[in-house]
Order: C-alpha cells, then sequence, then structure tokens
C-alpha cells in the first residue's frame, strides 16, 4: 500500500466521539492516512465539547492533550499568512489555509459548502464528507477498516453493531456500506 496520505480534520469531525474514535483509530493503528489540524482548528474542538456538549474544562482539555500526546505530527504550523488569500466561507479560511500550507490534498468537513470548488481548485484540495471519506479508506483497505471497527467496539466493551449505530448519525453512508458488506 502507498504511503499515507494527510488529511486536515475539520474541528466538526474531531467532535462527535464515536466518529473522531474511528478516524483517529484508521490514522493510528493501521496508519491508513496522516490526520492534519492546527491549534485553531483544535480550539474550535475543544470550544464546542464545552459549550455545545457541556464537558468540563477538563474533560474537553484532556481530549486535546490525549491527542497531542498521539499525534505530535499532525500540527500544521505557520499558516497565518495565508489566511486573507483564502475565498472560501470567512469562518473556514484558516482551515483551507492550514491544508494550503501543508500540501494537503483532502480536508474532511461536514461544511462542504463552505468549501466551494472555486477556492479549492487553486490548491488542488478537494472537500469531502466524513462518509464518503471513510468509503474511500474502506475501498483502499477494507480489511483495515473492517479490524479497526471490530477493535474499537471490543475497547469500548460493545458489540459492532452497536458502534455502527453510533457511527450511523455522523457517517450514514459509511455505515450503510458496511452493514450491507457484512451480510
Amino acid at each position: 500500500m502507498k504511503s499515507a496520505r494527510p488529511v486536515v480534520l475539520d474541528a466538526c469531525v474531531l467532535v462527535p466521539m464515536p466518529l473522531a474514535d474511528t478516524l483517529l483509530r484508521l490514522a493510528a493503528g493501521p496508519r491508513l492516512f496522516l490526520p492534519k489540524w492546527s491549534d485553531q482548528i483544535m480550539v474550535e474542538v475543544t470550544r464546542t465539547l464545552r459549550e455545545t456538549f457541556g464537558l468540563s474544562d477538563q474533560k474537553a482539555m484532556h481530549r486535546e492533550s490525549e491527542i497531542r500526546q498521539h499525534f505530535p505530527e499532525a500540527w500544521i504550523e505557520d499558516y497565518e499568512d495565508l489566511i486573507p488569500a483564502m475565498t472560501n466561507h470567512p469562518k473556514d479560511r484558516h482551515v483551507l489555509a492550514a491544508a494550503a500550507h501543508a500540501g494537503v490534498k483532502v480536508i474532511v468537513t461536514y461544511n462542504i459548502k463552505d468549501f466551494p470548488r472555486s477556492s479549492l481548485t487553486p490548491y488542488s484540495i478537494t472537500a469531502q464528507g466524513p462518509s464518503a471519506f471513510l468509503k474511500d479508506l474502506y475501498g483502499a483497505a477494507p480489511a483495515m477498516v473492517m479490524q479497526t471497527l471490530e477493535d474499537q467496539a471490543a475497547t469500548i466493551g460493545k458489540s459492532l453493531p452497536y458502534l455502527l449505530s453510533r457511527l450511523q448519525i455522523n457517517a450514514p453512508a459509511f455505515v450503510e456500506m458496511i452493514r450491507q458488506n457484512i451480510h
């Protein structure tokens, strides 16, 4: 298999725990991709966990600390000068600037509309939703993805069907494909 490609994970896909857990396990274990993000993305994750999901400061910061510990190579720095040149939605210009600076070709986000093709094309970047991205990973390495899902379910003390029911919320097309391939 080719070496893992770098992929920017937007804050919105790092917030929901089942999805974030799956993405990070696929990046850590089988190393199907190299996760990338910036301090600004991680600040957004931590803030959303506190303000929207009611996590305590301690729990939200613990999650960020664990991510920093396990993915020290994921951090994109020194991209801020590019932000004013970005033409996508203002709230996500920092994400595109970080991706462009790092030479990343894929941004995984729910906010596809905030990354119009006209803004991405100059940098040869595409934006994908989490289902599409996970389906691509499965297409490239189905056995590794299935093993990772089975390991994830076992680690959290739940069955694979339970894990899939939780992932269904955030990556429905991916889960539907997995279920069809299981049966």
